[in-house]
């Protein structure tokens, strides 16, 4: 063989074979595995040997020559690759791909070449310029090499080389090794990475990693904490508002011993003074809510325990029992109202930990008539962990009103004692700040919450703080889809009886034709019902929406009529007597009967409640955008048993126009549901709007009973008469306005 003129073939099998030959470490024989596999994906790669001639010397060398079990050091970073694409998607090609002066056929070979020096041709002679410019390219071009072809790990390096490709490899790197004398140094290109596709999977690990890291964490927290130490706690201090308030009613009936009389008063303090300690993490925690700028319910009643202890050095010296029913009723009513506080966010935490995906509830202004829409969209972990421990409207009225009847408070008192001295003026300060503020004001704001929230548990929902109730209530439209009130697989076909001389094939086509492009839950079944008979779709022309339960369109010429019974027949069409079949589908094809298809709906029991919530609720509109033609007015009545009179059922083009109508990416979500039932959205809505009555309603009850307590108080202290102020009287009052007040938080129990 001559070695300087004669070319030897070899395929690739032959080159990896002897690749596998080489002396490497376990690592390296393994990387080199895997890349070696990754280019076998190549389609027909062959390898074609070329001569290598050095300017510096005489004679020419042959860098294919394989002597022995080893290959000679070669340039194999100059490998290029091409994938064969046919003659006539050539012109599809790249248009710099074929720039140059690079023959377009030699592009189309599916081979390997190794790039042949200045003044040396492939089996032959050619232009130094060209075989410049083929030196010159170095790496796989992404327009020749599909990206099915390679693997990502061999496109990370753009050479083939006898060592195995290293992770860290760059785009446009060489590999090392003997380089062509005179070669032109490679030219760098920049590797883009194949875009990362969004899966469910990977939408679905993403959502279980925020909410590991937010509610599934808080959840934990909190279930260490606990809430038995809360109970605990309130249930001993009931016993203490039993025993004190007993001990003040026999000495207002005068049943105790005038030489018992200091021991019942120093047993009303300690007792009071217990209390306090039952409520001691209150206490501190509103002494640091005062730091920070915030005046809370827990802060006036540390004031009014540290001015209830002042008043009982009064009571040992004048024999008079401090009111400490009254304050042990009031620190009750504050361990409760932490307690219903910290169950809710359990049990909020505990709905999002679960979720495997969040909806949510979003508004949209002039949806419908005028009216905002509640609209679903996909929910964020963020749209409720960062609205959640936002304070209530109602809750900042609260504590703003705390505030002005501390004043108030104070100025009673100082007017007292200018008029009856220091002593009197302690204890109308004591006794009106406890009736002030009454002891159900504590729950005004966190009962009606609690309540709804066990209902909202129930179904996933979660509302995102008082921005989301106050989004959720006033006057909106809330719209109604196909899988609301049937969902997948609730929709199914009982039978169906054909009519006439026509082909049931035909009929079937023509039927599920008209009813695919109306769409809606009886899509599925139809189409079912056509693959059983394999059959075909028509086009249909002229397609109408009549409204009140039917459809109709043109195939192949024909008029097709879809609907109910008396839809059909208000259409004019003949119906023989014995075909009365409940909840069914009639096709006519030219004014004559074909077919009767019996149709079953089950009754979800979420969607009949959600239906049923949502006309219950006033200023809240239902508005049917099903696409279904069979669920009309007197079918949802019959069906659900609901008064329809508050649900819309809109025109076909006004339920279109409002099928695209998205919500802004940008408006704030009000509350977010885990589950797909209607009952979700509907218990979310209609549950915001009763706790914001609720609450609102609460909040101004517990307002009136605390100023008009003051006003008696101004009274006493202009008269002198402290004879009413007695612990007996103090406590029926906090009991006679807790009355209304926990009415007023039952609201929430009635969504």
């Amino acid at each position: 063989m001559d070695n300087k003129n004669e070319l030897q073939g070899f395929d690739l099998e032959d080159i990896l074979n002897e690749f596998h030959d080489l002396p490497q470490d376990e690592s390296q024989e393994v990387e080199a595995d895997e890349e070696l596999d990754a280019l076998l994906h190549l389609p027909e790669l062959t390898i074609t040997p070329v001569t290598v001639r050095d300017p510096h010397e005489s004679e020419s060398r042959e860098s294919s020559r394989i002597s022995g079990n080893t290959i000679p050091d070669l340039d194999l970073s100059e490998f290029r690759f091409s994938q064969e694409t046919p003659p006539e998607d050539l012109a599809s090609l790249d248009p710099e791909a074929l720039s140059g002066d690079a023959d377009p056929a030699v592009l189309a070979d599916d081979t390997i070449h190794l790039d042949v020096p200045a003044g040396e041709a492939l089996g032959g002679k050619a232009d130094p310029a060209d075989i410049q410019d083929i030196l010159s390219e170095d790496t796989i071009s992404e327009d020749v090499l599909s990206e099915d072809a390679l693997s990502e790990d061999a496109l990370a390096g753009d050479a083939l080389s006898g060592d195995p490709v290293s992770e860290d490899a760059r785009p446009g790197d060489t590999a090392e090794g003997a380089e062509a004398p005179g070669a032109a140094p490679p030219a760098e290109e920049e590797f883009v990475p194949a875009p990362e596709l969004f899966t469910p999977r990977s939408r679905l690990k993403e959502l279980k990693k925020k909410l590991v890291a937010g509610p599934e964490k808080r959840y934990y927290e909190l279930s260490e904490i606990g809430i038995g130490k809360l109970q605990l706690a309130i249930v001993l201090n009931l016993l203490i508002v039993l025993l004190c308030a007993g001990a003040a009613t026999l000495f207002a009936l005068g049943m105790v011993p005038e030489n018992r009389l200091r021991l019942v008063i120093f047993s009303q303090v300690l007792a009071m003074m217990i209390s306090a300690l039952l409520g001691c993490h209150l206490m501190m925690d509103s002494i640091l809510d005062l730091f920070k700028g915030r005046f809370t319910l827990n802060t006036l009643l540390t004031i009014t325990f540290a001015v209830c202890m002042v008043d009982a050095g009064f009571c040992l010296s004048e024999l008079r029992v401090p009111c400490c029913a009254a304050f042990s009723l009031a620190m009750t009513m504050a361990l409760w109202a932490r307690c219903q506080r910290r169950s809710t966010e359990m049990a909020q935490m505990d709905t999002m930990r679960k979720a495997v995906r969040l909806h949510g509830i979003v508004k949209t202004a002039d949806f419908f008539e005028g009216k905002a829409g509640l609209l679903r969209t996909e929910g964020e972990v963020e749209d409720f962990m960062d609205t959640y421990t936002q304070s209530a409207g109602p809750e900042k009225l609260q504590n703003f009103y705390a505030f002005l009847s501390l004043i108030a408070c104070i100025v009673i008192a100082v007017f007292a004692g200018m008029r009856h001295g220091a002593s009197m003026a302690v204890q109308i300060l004591s006794t009106s700040l406890l009736v002030a503020v009454p002891a159900s004001s504590f729950i005004s704001t966190t009962r009606p919450m609690a309540i709804l929230e066990q209902r909202l548990h129930l179904v996933g929902t979660v509302l995102c703080g008082w921005r989301g109730v106050k989004g959720l209530s006033g006057k909106a439209a809330f719209p109604l889809y196909d899988q609301d009130l049937f969902p997948q697989g609730c929709t199914k076909l009982n039978g169906v009886k054909f009519y006439g001389d026509r082909n049931p094939d035909q009929v079937v086509s023509y039927s599920t034709s008209l009813i695919t492009i109306a769409g809606g839950g009886l899509v599925p079944v139809f189409q079912q019902l056509l693959t059983s008979r394999n059959g075909l779709l028509h086009p249909v022309k002229n397609f109408q929406n009549y409204g009140g339960g039917g459809i109709g369109g043109e195939i192949s010429g024909e008029p097709v009529l879809l609907g109910t019974l008396n839809f059909l027949q208000d259409m004019g069409v003949e119906i023989p007597e014995g075909t009365m079949v409940n909840q069914a589908v009639y096709a006519a094809i030219d004014g004559q009967l074909c077919a009767v298809y019996a149709i079953s709906y089950a009754k979800m029991r979420s969607a009949a409640a959600g239906l049923v919530t949502l006309c219950g609720c006033r200023k809240l509109t239902p508005v049917m955008l099903s696409s279904d033609f069979m669920l009309t007015e007197s079918f949802l009545q019959a069906k659900f048993s609901v008064k329809t009179r508050r649900i819309c059922f809109p025109d076909w083009d006004v339920r279109t126009a409002l099928k695209k109508v998205h919500p802004d990416p940008e408006s704030p979500v009000l509350a977010i549901t885990t589950r797909e039932e209607l009952v979700a959205p509907a218990y979310a809505v209609t549950g915001a709007r009763a706790l914001r009555t609720s609450t609102q309603l609460g909040v101004l009850i517990h307002m009136i009973g605390g100023i008009l307590g003051m006003l008696i108080m101004l009274a006493l202290a202009v008269l002198g008469n402290t004879e009413l102020l007695t612990p007996t009287n103090v406590l029926l009052y906090q009991l006679i306005w807790a009355v209304p007040g926990l009415l007023v938080t039952e609201w929430t129990r009635t969504v």
